[in-house]
C-alpha cells in the first residue's frame, strides 16, 4: 500500500477527472539556466513530489536537455520519474541510468516544447533502494528562437505572415516591401506607393516599383532628388531599360513613359527598350516622374545617381605672387590663399590687407575677387637731425630703394664714415650693411674753424679775430662781461666766478646770465635775444668767500634750446683723458676783454701765448706777494691751474675775458686746456695770466652733462 498513493496521484493528474490538472508550480525566469533534483549530486530522498515551470518570452521556444539522469529503474517508470509536459501534452517520462536497456533514459538528446513553457515533474515512492543509492538529476534549459517566416501559413485562412518580404528577428519577427510599395498599419500587408519620394543623400539607387518584374499598371509615381546646391547630379541608367513604346503612334512616348525634368531645361520623355545612359544634369535638383497607363507591358527602368561638386574656374597668374593650393581643378568648398612674394604686400580696392582667402561657392563663383601684390615700402626715410638724406636707387620709398645719409659737412660728422647706406628692407625698415635699423646720428665736429687764422695778435691791444675763427666764443655778461665757450648743443664752460656772488659765494640768479653766440660785434650780438638757460653748474668745491680762493675755478652752463652749428658757431674739443700740458707750448685765447688802452673791446680779439713752468710761475707769484702791500689779497698758485704769457708782460688776457678758453691745437683740432681765470694787473712785466686745468675735471664735466 505504500507504493499505490504515489501512483494513484500521478494517474489522477493526468486523467482522473477529464483534462490534466497540474498543481502550481514556481516559475523558472531567464533566457536559460539549470534545474536539478533536491540535494542534487547528493542521493534524493523518498516520498517526493516535485514540480518545476519553465517559461521564456513569447517568440521563443523551451529546450530541456538532460545532463545527467539516475532515477530507480522500473517498468514504465511506475515508481521514481521524472516527467516532461506542455499543456496537457507529456513529452517523455524518463527513469534509469544512461546505460539503461529499457530506453527510459533521455540521453543526450534535447527535448524541444512546442511553446515557449514546459513543466517539468520528479516524483519518487516511499525508498531509495539498492546497494547504491539514486542521485537524481541535472538539466540545462534554454529559449530557442522561433523562425516565424519558414513556419506554414496559419490554418485560419488568415494568409502569410507577411504578404510580401518576412524578416526573422530574434523573439519575433518584422514584414517590409518590394520597391514601390509600402507596409499597411497592420504591419503584415503591402500596398503599391511611389508618389512624394524625397532624396536628400549625396547618392542613391531608385527603381520602378517591382523592378525587374513588370511594372504595376495605372501608376503616377514622382521622385524628386534635391541635394545642397554646389553639387551636380548624374543619372546613371543601369541594368535593363524597358517602358512600352508603340512605334507605329508619331507622339512621343503616348502611354507609358519616364519624364525627368531639370531645373532650368526643358522636361524630356523617356520609353523604349534603349537605355538613356549616363545624364550630367549640371543641377542640384531633378523630378522625376513614372507613368503606366492600363494596359501594356513596361519591365521598367534602375537609376544609380551620384554628386560632384561644382567647378569654378582656375584663378589667373598673380603677378610677383603665389597661389596656393595648386589644384588641376577647384571645386565647391575649395579655398585659396595668396601669399606675396617677399618685398610684397597684397592690395585689394587700392588698400593693402593682412592675408587673403577665397572659396569657391555653389553657384561656381570665388565669393572674393583676386587681389594684387604691389611692392612694399618703408616710408620717408626718418629725418636726419643736422644732416640729409639721398636716393641712391629705387624710387617711392620701395622695397630695395637704396638712400644715403649724409650729415651737415664740415659742422656734422657721422661716427665711422662720411656717409652710411640704408636698404628699404621686406619687415619695412631702413636697415644699414650691418643689418642694423637704428637712423645715424650726426655728432657735431668740434675745434675746427672754418676761417683759419693767418697771423696771432694779441688781446690785450691785440688785433680783431676774423669771423668764425673761434666759433665756440660766447659773450657772458651777469654782474659784469665775461667770456665762455661752447663745448655741446647745450653746454657751455665757463669760470665758476662769473656764476657766483663774491664772499657770499650764492648762485646767480639764472635769469641775470645772459649769453650770445655766432658773432665778432658786441653790438651785433646783443641785437638778438640770448640763449635760453636752462641751469647753471659751477664746481661744488669752487668757494669765493675769500678774494684769495680761486681753486676748482669751472662751470658749466646749460641750454633749454640746443645749438644747431654752423661756420660762426661751432664747439670746442675737451680734453682727451691722457692729455699733457707741455712748457712753451702755444696756445690760442680770445675775448671781449680790456685793451691795452684800458677800454672794452667791442671786437672779439685772439693773442698767441705759450705755456709756463708750473715753478716759474709760482715763483713769480710768490715774488708779487712779497714786494705787494696787499699780498693777503693775491691767490695762491694750485695744481688745478696754470700759467701762460710772456716774462716781458704786454701781452695777455685781462677783465672782462675771465671764463674764455685757452685753446691748444693737436691733430688739426682745438681744445680746450684752460679758461681765464686770474691774473695780477693785465700784461705787467713778470707776471702771467692764471687759467683753471680743464684736464683736472674730464670726470667732472661728464658726470655734470651726462646727469642733466
Amino acid at each position: 500500500m505504500d507504493r499505490i498513493c504515489p501512483i494513484i496521484w500521478l494517474l489522477c493528474a493526468y486523467g482522473c477527472w477529464g483534462s490534466p490538472v497540474i498543481p502550481r508550480a514556481p516559475s523558472l525566469p531567464g533566457l536559460h539556466g539549470e534545474l536539478q533534483s533536491p540535494l542534487f549530486p547528493q542521493p534524493y530522498p523518498a516520498s517526493l513530489s516535485e514540480l518545476w515551470h519553465l517559461s521564456v518570452p513569447e517568440g521563443y521556444r523551451m529546450q530541456l536537455t538532460f545532463t545527467h539522469l539516475d532515477v530507480e529503474l522500473s517498468t514504465n517508470c511506475y515508481y521514481d520519474s521524472v516527467t516532461v509536459m506542455y499543456e496537457q501534452k507529456i513529452l517523455g517520462k524518463f527513469c534509469g541510468q544512461e546505460n539503461s536497456a529499457d530506453g527510459h533514459h533521455p540521453g543526450n538528446q534535447p527535448i524541444l516544447s512546442p511553446g515557449n513553457h514546459l513543466y517539468v515533474m520528479f516524483q519518487t515512492d516511499d525508498s531509495n533502494p539498492g546497494p547504491q543509492q539514486h542521485t537524481g538529476f541535472s538539466a540545462f534549459y534554454q529559449a530557442i528562437d522561433v523562425d516565424e517566416c519558414s513556419l506554414p501559413e496559419p490554418e485560419d485562412g488568415s494568409g502569410p505572415l507577411c504578404s510580401q518580404i518576412c524578416h526573422n528577428t530574434l523573439g519575433s519577427y518584422l514584414c517590409s516591401c518590394h520597391h514601390g510599395y509600402e507596409l499597411r498599419p497592420d504591419q503584415r500587408t503591402c500596398d503599391l506607393h511611389c508618389g512624394g519620394g524625397l532624396y536628400t543623400e549625396p547618392e542613391g539607387v531608385l527603381s520602378s516599383p517591382g523592378y525587374p518584374l513588370p511594372s504595376p499598371h495605372g501608376l503616377s509615381c514622382q521622385y524628386h532628388i534635391s541635394v545642397e546646391p554646389g553639387f551636380i547630379l548624374t543619372l546613371n541608367f543601369t541594368g535593363l531599360f524597358h517602358i512600352e513604346h508603340n512605334k507605329q503612334v508619331n507622339t512621343d512616348c503616348p502611354y507609358h513613359w519616364l519624364q525627368v525634368s531639370i531645373l532650368g531645361r526643358d522636361p524630356v520623355k523617356l520609353c523604349g527598350e534603349r537605355s538613356p545612359g549616363v545624364i550630367r544634369t549640371h543641377s542640384h535638383s531633378v523630378e522625376l516622374e513614372y507613368h503606366t497607363d492600363t494596359q501594356g507591358l513596361s519591365y521598367g527602368w534602375n537609376i544609380q545617381y551620384s554628386t560632384q561638386r561644382v567647378q569654378c574656374e582656375s584663378p589667373m597668374v598673380i603677378s610677383h605672387g603665389r597661389i596656393t593650393p595648386n589644384l588641376p581643378q577647384y571645386l565647391y568648398r575649395d579655398y585659396i590663399h595668396v601669399r606675396c612674394y617677399t618685398g610684397y604686400k597684397l592690395m585689394m580696392g587700392g588698400e593693402e590687407i593682412n592675408n587673403y582667402s577665397s572659396v569657391c561657392q555653389n553657384d561656381g563663383q570665388w565669393h572674393i575677387p583676386l587681389p594684387e601684390c604691389h611692392l612694399i615700402d618703408c616710408g620717408d626715410p626718418t629725418p636726419l637731425l643736422n644732416g640729409g638724406v639721398s636716393f641712391l636707387a629705387g624710387t617711392d620709398n620701395q622695397y630695395l630703394s637704396a638712400i644715403e645719409y649724409h650729415c651737415n659737412e664740415p659742422f656734422y660728422s657721422l661716427i665711422g664714415g662720411v656717409t652710411v647706406n640704408y636698404t628699404c628692407a621686406a619687415n619695412r625698415k631702413w636697415k644699414d650693411q650691418q643689418n642694423n635699423y637704428i637712423i645715424p646720428k650726426c655728432f657735431p665736429v668740434c675745434g675746427r674753424p672754418t676761417a683759419p687764422l693767418m697771423s696771432f695778435q694779441r688781446v690785450l691791444g691785440g688785433a680783431d679775430a676774423p669771423a668764425g675763427a673761434f666759433p665756440w666764443q660766447v659773450f657772458l655778461t651777469t654782474k659784469g662781461r665775461g667770456g665762455a665757450a661752447v663745448i655741446g648743443d647745450k653746454w657751455v664752460l665757463t669760470a665758476a666766478h662769473n656764476l657766483v656772488t663774491e664772499k657770499t659765494n650764492n648762485l646767480i640768479p639764472v635769469e641775470e646770465v645772459k649769453l650770445y653766440v655766432g658773432g665778432i660785434d658786441v653790438e651785433n650780438l646783443i641785437r638778438d635775444s640770448p640763449l635760453s638757460i636752462a641751469s647753471l653748474h659751477p664746481h661744488p668745491q669752487y668757494d669765493s668767500s675769500s678774494s684769495m680762493n680761486y681753486n676748482h675755478d669751472i662751470a658749466l652752463i646749460k641750454l633749454q634750446q640746443p645749438l644747431t652749428f654752423n661756420h660762426f658757431v661751432m664747439p670746442l674739443c675737451v680734453p682727451a683723458d691722457d692729455v699733457k700740458y707741455t712748457t712753451g707750448l702755444t696756445g690760442l685765447v680770445s675775448g671781449f676783454g680790456v685793451t691795452e688802452t684800458g677800454g672794452i673791446s667791442n671786437k672779439l680779439k685772439y693773442l698767441r701765448l705759450p705755456l709756463v713752468d708750473q715753478d716759474v710761475c709760482r715763483m713769480s707769484i710768490n715774488h708779487q706777494k712779497q714786494k705787494s702791500v696787499f699780498k693777503d689779497q693775491i691767490p695762491s698758485l694750485t695744481n688745478n691751474m696754470f700759467c701762460a704769457g710772456f716774462p716781458e708782460g704786454i701781452k695777455d688776457t685781462c677783465g672782462g675775458d675771465s671764463g674764455g678758453a685757452f685753446v691748444l691745437q693737436e691733430n688739426e683740432r682745438y681744445w680746450a686746456a684752460g679758461i681765464v681765470s686770474w691774473g695780477i694787473n693785465c700784461g705787467v712785466q713778470g707776471t702771467y695770466g692764471v687759467y683753471t686745468r680743464v684736464g683736472e675735471y674730464l670726470d667732472w664735466i661728464k658726470k655734470t652733462m651726462e646727469g642733466n
